[in-house]
Formats: structure tokens, C-alpha cells, sequence
């Protein structure tokens, strides 16, 4: 059983060691690793390692996508909304209420039942905050007025997306902390939000008795599963705990982005997204099955899911008006950013086929879909801000 798991555990290693070298090798062209680790977890699912080897750890996988989000969470600090709160609010408006008039179309071309098609428009509405992030500040521009907004509106993106995630599985029988759905399964919901409201007094009485909180990695890392805990059993996901433990963490423990404090944390957390984030992405790929790309169906849904996904987000840029392009903001490079689904469109796909939701087909549309829109938006970021950058 030891060798077994030993054995599991090299062969996932050595597939993300294979995707990192060879995104590294693809840089130039702005492919994202997040891909490569598909595919790689792909070939690996459909040959030597089928997924049902790896479901027992795959909760530990996800420890690479808990800490992504909780790196969100540090990110915001002074407030989502910024100096622009009317241009997030309708940007964010715009992302969240476009996709809902892809819903008849869905549903009439393919089929689809109500909770299906609240999954397929939860995932046209979320934005790939990490990977959105990640880029710009690989770029210099996680600073800059547009980039800013950005945050603001790729985090607040995701709320409404994970509330149609949510009445999704509710519909179909299932919660997202897993088990069937009960009558009281509703009142969860609102729990996560309320204890999320009662924490901003508590975390300013903890500073005025107690003085800033001084943790260490053990602390740090309670803190976040403990937040990804509640926001699973209560419904909100773990992924918006997270986020939240981010934000909560900035309140407890305050500290300057130059301290040594600082760069010890960022480092112990860069050190668990490095090893499991892309573990998770494989496990993903391997979740796809070689059958499902051969049915036509399967592409002419991906088809129809990229070109609403891409359109949906176009329409954000009337959410940027004259006078925020006047103080600096790129209607360009903000929707650009909201593009790619990225994670929280693999994280949706892979809980909905967990929950039966969608069928493994339905999965392998909604993944190239969302590999699609991930290399395209961060191809036309870099290059829109490449092309502001030079003279």
C-alpha cells in the first residue's frame, strides 16, 4: 500500500516537473502551465494512472487551490471597490447579469436541465482571479490604476458565480460541503456570510486587547483551512473561505509588504502553491476521459461555452465610462483580465461532475472551454500591456 501510494505520488510529481519545464520552454507564445497540467493530467488519467487512484487525496490536492485564494484575500487591501467603486459595481453588474442571456439558448440547443444550465452560466460569469493576478503582476502592473480595478472586480466576480454554483447543486439534490440537500441546507448559506461580518468586530477587539497577531506557519495555515472549513460546511465553498482568511489575516496580523514577516509568509505560501496547485490541475486532466473528445456533441458545446464566454466579457468594457479612462483605467486591459475563468471554471466543473450535475462530456466542454478563454485572455493582456508600456 506504502509503495502504491509512493508510486502515485512520483508519477503526479514528475507529470507537473514535465508540464512546468515544457511551459517554460512555451513562454514566448503565453501558454499558460495551467494547460500543459491539463493535458499532462490528461495523458496520465487515460494511460497509467486513471483518476480513481488518486480521488482518496484528492482533498489534499486542493490545498494548492485554498492557498491561491487565500493569496487573494492579502491582496486586498484598502477595499475591493478602490478609487472606482461606481466602475466596479457596473463592471462587475455587467459580468455577472450578460451571462443569464445565454440561458435560453443553452438550454434549448442542448437539452440542458435548470441545474445544469445555472452551473454552465456560473462558470461564464467567474473570472480566473489567480491566474489573472499572477500575470499582472509577472507584467508590473498589479499597481497601476487599471490594474487595481482588475482586482476588484475579478474578486467580486466570482460572488454572484459561486451563489448560481450553489443554487445549482441545491437544485440537484446535493450541497457543496457534499451529502444530499435538506430543507435546512438554505439557512447554511447565509452563516457563512454572517460569521464573515461578525469577524471584522472581533478582529478589531482581538487588536485593541491584544496588539497585532504574530503567527507562525503552523497559525497561518489553521487559519486557512479553518476558513476553507466553514465556507465548505456552510455552503459558501471553500474557495470564498479562503479568500476570506486572506483578508481576515491582513486585519489580525498587519504587517508591511517590505518586512521580513512579510516575506517569510508570501514564501511559506508560495512554497504550497508551487507543489499542489499544479497537482490539482492534473488531477483535473485526469478527470477527462480520451471517449468524451470523440463526441461531436462534446465540441459543439465547448464551441458555443467559448464564444458566449468571450462575448460575455466584452460586453464589461461598457462598464468602464470616459471619465475612468480619464483617471487612468484600460477598458482594455480590464477585460482582457476577465477572460480567463482559470481555476474557479475548473473548480465548478469538477464539483457539478462530483455532484452529477453535468455528465463527463459536458466536463470535457466545459475544461477546453476554460483552457481556451484562459491562454486567449492572458495572450491579449500581455500584448495590450506590452503595447501601453511601449513609447
Amino acid at each position: 500500500m506504502g509503495s502504491s501510494l509512493l508510486t502515485t505520488l512520483l508519477l503526479l510529481l514528475v507529470g507537473a516537473l514535465l508540464a512546468r519545464l515544457t511551459a517554460t520552454r512555451l513562454a514566448r507564445w503565453t501558454v499558460p502551465a495551467i494547460v500543459l497540467e491539463l493535458g499532462v493530467g490528461f495523458a496520465l488519467g487515460n494511460t497509467v494512472l486513471p483518476f480513481e487512484q488518486i480521488r482518496s487525496l484528492s482533498g489534499l490536492l486542493e490545498l494548492g487551490v485554498l492557498t491561491l485564494f487565500f493569496q487573494v484575500g492579502l491582496e486586498v487591501r484598502g477595499g475591493l471597490l478602490g478609487s472606482r467603486p461606481a466602475a466596479v459595481l457596473r463592471t462587475v453588474l455587467l459580468s455577472a447579469l450578460t451571462p443569464l442571456l445565454a440561458w435560453w439558448p443553452l438550454q434549448q440547443a442542448f437539452g440542458l436541465s435548470t441545474a445544469t444550465t445555472l452551473l454552465f452560466v456560473a462558470v461564464l460569469s467567474a473570472t480566473g482571479t489567480g491566474v489573472t493576478l499572477r500575470a499582472l503582476g509577472q507584467l508590473g502592473a498589479l499597481k497601476t490604476p487599471s490594474g487595481r480595478l482588475l482586482v476588484g472586480v475579478s474578486v467580486l466576480d466570482d460572488l454572484p458565480a459561486i451563489g448560481l454554483l450553489t443554487c445549482s447543486l441545491l437544485l440537484a439534490g446535493t450541497r457543496l460541503g457534499g451529502g444530499a440537500a435538506t430543507a435546512g441546507s438554505g439557512w447554511l448559506v447565509l452563516l457563512g456570510p454572517a460569521l464573515a461580518l461578525l469577524s471584522v468586530p472581533l478582529s478589531s477587539w482581538w487588536l485593541r486587547s491584544h496588539g497585532p497577531w504574530q503567527p507562525g506557519p503552523l497559525g497561518m495555515l489553521l487559519l486557512l483551512i479553518g476558513c476553507s472549513w466553514i465556507g465548505e460546511v456552510t455552503g459558501v465553498t471553500s474557495l470564498l473561505g479562503a479568500l476570506w482568511g486572506g483578508v481576515l489575516f491582513n486585519r489580525l496580523a498587519p504587517m508591511g509588504e517590505g518586512s521580513t514577516e512579510a516575506r517569510e509568509l508570501l514564501g511559506n505560501l508560495a512554497l504550497l502553491s508551487e507543489v499542489f496547485l499544479p497537482l490539482y490541475f492534473l488531477g483535473v486532466g485526469m478527470r477527462i476521459q480520451a471517449g468524451t473528445l470523440l463526441q461531436p456533441a462534446a465540441w459543439a458545446l465547448a464551441l458555443s461555452l467559448l464564444l458566449l464566454a468571450i462575448s460575455c466579457k466584452l460586453i464589461c468594457a461598457l462598464g468602464i465610462s470616459r471619465q475612468d479612462q480619464a483617471a487612468g483605467i484600460d477598458r482594455w486591459v480590464v477585460v482582457f483580465g476577465l477572460i480567463p475563468r482559470g481555476l474557479p471554471g475548473l473548480v465548478f466543473a469538477s464539483t457539478a461532475l462530483a455532484s452529477g450535475v453535468i455528465t463527463p462530456a459536458q466536463f470535457s466542454a466545459l475544461v477546453l472551454m476554460v483552457s481556451c478563454t484562459t491562454v486567449l485572455g492572458l495572450l491579449l493582456l500581455g500584448r495590450r500591456l506590452a503595447a501601453m508600456a511601449s513609447p
